[in-house]
């Protein structure tokens, strides 16, 4: 059996890829990856131009995204099963003699939808990962500033949470990293503002990317952001 690869493509600059992710890329014969449908998606666009010639493509595309709520019971179901016939059509690759690039934005095992094939895959298949640089590391690399500091505690939030959880996390944390923004900003300014912390928030949009803003969270004047955003608050902690 041949070995499916989870690539991680890092936060959105193909210069931000490693040696190795690259040389897969360029040297794979079947690259899949995921994609909203009727889009080309971020993944492939990372990669545009690398590919050899007689590469095969496998876009694997979301069922769904935001047309139904996350506590409806649809939404596992239909992404469940969208990720075993997935999982399978890889599988079958790789059963028959073929290696199997999937790109992955960010890293393969942080938050991306890569992880729910490898759980598929894991038992039945050789899967191999490549890290990579994490969309959270440039989004505080491009506010200029040192997100952690000495003993500081680096917490990780999704704006997903119901507000009354995100302020308790956001009162226990020293430095501070909020995903999945989107529809979420409101909210997360609000547990902010009840933590104390609204007026060392940042907010960074498509971080290493061509269209790259950064700005204090407070003149951000948002109520909605784009897929690839993150608020940071940096940690203040001990130094020399």
């Amino acid at each position: 059996m041949s070995v499916i690869w989870g690539v991680g493509l890092g936060p959105g600059d193909p210069e931000l890829m490693s040696v190795k992710a690259d040389r897969l890329v360029r040297g794979a014969r079947h690259v899949a990856y995921f994609r909203k449908a009727g889009r080309p998606g971020r993944a492939r666009a990372i990669v545009a131009g690398m590919f050899r010639e007689d590469a095969v493509e496998i876009p694997m595309e979301y069922p769904v995204t935001t047309e139904i709520p996350l506590d409806d019971p649809r939404y596992n179901e239909i992404l469940s099963a969208f990720y075993a016939e997935a999982a399978g059509r890889l599988a079958d690759l790789a059963r028959g003699g073929d290696e199997v690039v999937v790109l992955c934005e960010g890293d393969p095992f942080f938050y991306g939808s890569f992880m729910h094939l490898h759980s598929r895959l894991k038992d039945v298949a050789d899967v191999q990962i490549v890290p990579a640089i994490t969309g959270m590391s440039a989004a505080w690399t491009a506010t200029g500033a040192p997100v952690t500091w000495g003993d500081d505690v680096l917490t990780v939030l999704m704006g997903t949470l119901p507000e009354a959880e995100l302020t308790r996390g956001m009162l226990n944390a020293d430095a501070l990293v909020v995903m999945k923004v989107g529809r979420n900003l409101p909210k997360i300014r609000a547990a902010l503002a009840a933590a104390g912390k609204l007026d060392r928030a940042w907010y960074v949009e498509c971080a290493s990317m061509a269209e790259e803003r950064v700005m204090p969270l407070s003149e951000a004047g948002l109520d909605t952001a784009p897929y690839f955003s993150i608020v940071v608050v940096h940690g203040q902690g001990r130094r020399p």
